[in-house]
């Protein structure tokens, strides 16, 4: 049997397959931001929550202290690129938007290629419909950096994800949005 040497381009090939099989596996959040002309976030020195509006019927009577952890990891952004957290008279004000909406996944019954010739002796009829697999929540959160002097819109960014079901891995993935919205937010 002769062995295969994993040169770089072979090697690239191989591994290729894997990370196409990984990345399907851990599901994305899509993160949108928009900065005004001429925001720089170092203009700011301190901000403050304002407003947090919340809906959807997937967002359940115990939606609270994921909106205390949610507004946790927005501080901690803030904080660490010099920003801090005050009780009055701040130059940002943080709104935040929650909607989570339950989707119902389906899967539809066809007969995708040609329909068969010989059906059988008994007259039935067929027809096609939507049959229910699964129930998943699917979530979006919207920031809006609002400066306070001139109550203006400075920043805003919105991530969305299908929401894990377990409140451990919820975390962390609301930890990874705000990680990966505040990333883009202009210094």
């Amino acid at each position: 049997m002769k062995r295969m040497r994993c040169t770089k381009s072979n090697c690239l090939l191989l591994l290729l397959p894997l990370v196409f099989i990984l990345s399907a596996c851990s599901p994305s959040i899509r993160v949108n931001t928009e900065p005004a002309a001429g925001f720089q976030l170092s203009n700011y020195k301190t901000f403050a929550f304002y407003e947090v509006d919340a809906s959807g019927e997937g967002l359940g009577n115990a939606y609270e202290p994921q909106v205390q952890y949610l507004q946790q990891e927005i501080a901690g952004q803030l904080e660490n690129k010099g920003l801090t957290r005050a009780t009055s008279d701040t130059d940002l004000l943080i709104n935040l938007g929650i909607v989570v909406n339950e989707e119902v996944q389906t899967r539809q019954t066809d007969l995708r290629s040609d329909p068969p010739n010989y059906i059988g002796q008994r007259r039935y009829t067929w027809r096609s419909r939507e049959v229910e697999v699964g129930r998943y929540k699917e979530g979006t959160v919207s920031v809006h950096l609002v400066d306070n002097d001139r109550n203006e819109l400075v920043w805003q960014g919105n991530a969305e994800a299908i929401l894990k079901s377990k409140e451990v891995k919820l975390r962390e993935q609301i930890a990874r949005g705000v990680e990966e919205m505040f990333r883009e937010i202009p210094q």
